[in-house]
């Protein structure tokens, strides 16, 4: 069970979510260091990432072993589980569920036995091809006997780790120069067998892989902020279709398929963190510069500008610099309002999202203000907030958003709404300004979007402002979070000792299961990890607390709206039109 952080409850308005990001990995080699440890700091510093699950495999040249559970970095490891995690290499992951559901079978690193020893494996993306890849693995080898995907891991990574076990190739290094030209879509891959580390990314660079160096080894890591916490110095990006391995024999590097860089803009709007920096560009000096390029496009007479905590900040700091409008905060964040399982009052619930965000009624008060956000999604939390900034006593409120509309789903790792729920999509700028009440609406436009991050506009992915889409995709009914589920029943329940080990159970006591080297890795997951483990009652609700992690734009707010928040704010009053009538 997850353990609680002491922080005042969530679920104000369930399931009223905003794009979740991928996942973080982290990978380490270096004898001598406490790798374990290394990775836990590494993780910490990618959380943003992905806070559903987390997990860490290590090896100490015999054998891997991995801890992994349910909820943030800080909750499932302690120092006595880290110090069980012992060796010279290790790989670690947080996840934000993409491909299959948020429950313990689908954590990662993932485990898998090969005819030449164990792989662990995490995963920073999404394949678009998981279908096909699925339906070949199942017309050649038939469904898995064993292994993650044979315990119920319904992940495009568990399918990975699959195929390079089906690969009758004399090493992994060489089972991976295999496979990796067949996957499609976007993947960051940290992974290692008992002996190497390995990172690939794929030929797009749709997400970013940084190498960094350390005094006695190398890391790999999916932003460089995770290097500096680490005290590794930053070495290059792991480049788009290239393909790494670190052993005791140095660093080698290939090539696995023909670059076609399209990195996803996003990441400068608001994926990545602020001190991270990628191909050579500061993220936040990105966002300052696009606030500033926001207020060339949208101009406009006010008194103060002040952001959306904290995403919106480092383009208002642009804009006020930019337009020479005094820059304030005009709302206070209570940074202690997060996910427990103590449930609201009726009397508390009425408070919605002022539980999160407050306004500083001396700063706004007969104020003009500009409103800077870095994205609108349904557009439901800018209709809040500016409700809230109405009633403390703004006189205007101009809503200005540093990134285009969006109005396209992403496939390459970012789990926005249905297009179908972008306030973009189905409205014009003018209709969304209606729709959330605000005096004025402006949008950077593309141009000046790619312009502040100083990258080739031929070299980035904008798929969900222009509908363009890198990589070729199937079929809907091939895409989407549950498409292995899809294709077959798979139990995820909880079950008992005495049930048929048909999925992956979370051990009672501990959440650690092993490989030993070959050969005994060809038995697959170690008898001692799973055979008499069992779920207690306290368990049964892991899965179902902890979907919903959203390290996405406004998604830390969104579950603490009120209906009345999705109500459009040009709609008629539904209590004066029942009256009327």
């Amino acid at each position: 069970m997850i353990r609680p952080d002491g922080q005042l409850s969530h679920d104000l308005l369930p399931g009223e979510k905003g794009p979740q990001d991928a996942c973080g990995v982290f990978g380490v080699w270096a004898p001598g260091e406490d790798v374990a440890k290394l990775a836990y700091y590494g993780l910490y510093a990618l959380q943003h990432r992905g806070q559903e699950s987390a997990g860490i495999a290590a090896s100490d040249g015999e054998r891997i072993a991995v801890y992994k559970d349910m909820g943030l970095v800080s909750q499932v490891f302690d120092e006595t589980t880290l110090n069980t995690l012992t060796g010279h290499l290790a790989v670690g992951h947080c996840r934000y569920s993409t491909t299959g559901g948020s429950h313990w079978a689908n954590a990662q690193p993932t485990l898998g036995a090969t005819p030449h020893g164990t792989v662990a494996l995490a995963h920073n993306g999404n394949l678009t091809n998981s279908a096909e890849l699925y339906d070949k693995l199942i017309d050649k080898s038939g469904f898995p006997s064993r292994g993650e995907m044979a315990q119920g891991n319904t992940t495009d990574t568990a399918l990975v780790t699959a195929l390079l076990a089906e690969h009758p190739h004399g090493s992994l290094e060489e089972a991976a120069l295999h496979l990796l030209p067949q996957l499609v879509g976007s993947f960051c891959l940290a992974f290692m067998d008992e002996q190497t580390l390995y990172a690939a990314r794929d030929p797009q660079g749709i997400r970013p892989l940084v190498l960094g160096r350390l005094d006695r080894g190398w890391v790999v890591a999916s932003e460089t902020a995770a290097l500096d916490i680490v005290g590794a110095s930053l070495v290059r990006e792991i480049e788009p279709g290239e393909f790494v391995a670190i052993d005791e024999n140095g660093l080698r590097s290939q090539r696995f398929a023909e670059t076609r860089r399209a990195a996803c803009v996003f990441e400068y709007v608001y994926l990545a963190r602020p001190d991270t920096t990628i191909n050579g560009r500061s993220v936040y000096e990105s966002r300052v510069e696009m606030g500033r390029r926001l207020a060339r496009e949208h101009r406009v007479d006010a008194d103060l500008v002040m952001p959306t905590p904290e995403s919106g900040t480092p383009a208002a700091i642009g804009y006020a610099e930019e337009s020479g409008i005094p820059f304030g905060n005009g709302l206070v964040k209570n940074a202690y309002v997060g996910r427990t399982f103590i449930q609201p009052s009726d009397t508390i619930r009425q408070l919605g999202i002022r539980l999160k965000l407050n306004p500083l009624k001396s700063v706004v008060a007969g104020k003009r203000l500009v409103v800077i956000d870095d994205s609108i999604v349904r557009g439901n939390t800018q209709r809040a907030l500016i409700r809230m900034l109405r009633e403390a006593g703004a006189a205007e409120i101009h809503v200005r958003i540093s990134s285009p509309p969006i109005k396209w789903p992403c496939f390459y790792g970012i789990d926005f709404a249905s297009r179908a729920e972008l306030i973009a999509n189905g409205l014009g700028v003018e209709e969304i300004r209606a729709s959330l009440g605000a005096d004025s609406l402006g949008y950077i436009s593309e141009d000046g979007m790619i312009a502040a991050t100083q990258q080739e506009r031929a070299e980035l992915c904008t798929a969900c402002f222009s509908g363009t889409y890198p990589t070729r995709l199937p079929d809907a009914d091939k895409l989407g979070k549950n498409v292995f589920e899809a294709r077959g029943p798979v139990d995820v329940s909880p079950r008992r000792a005495d049930d048929e080990p048909s999925v992956a159970r979370r051990p009672e006591h501990a959440s650690a299961v092993s490989i030993d080297t070959h050969p005994s890795a060809d038995d697959g997951f170690s008898r001692h990890a799973t055979e008499h483990a069992t779920v207690s009652d306290e368990d049964s609700g892991v899965a179902a607390s902890c979907v919903g992690c959203d390290p996405g734009p406004d998604s830390d707010l969104e579950d603490f709206l009120l209906p009345e928040d999705k109500v459009p704010a040009d709609a008629p009053d539904q209590h004066q039109t029942a009256k009327d009538a």
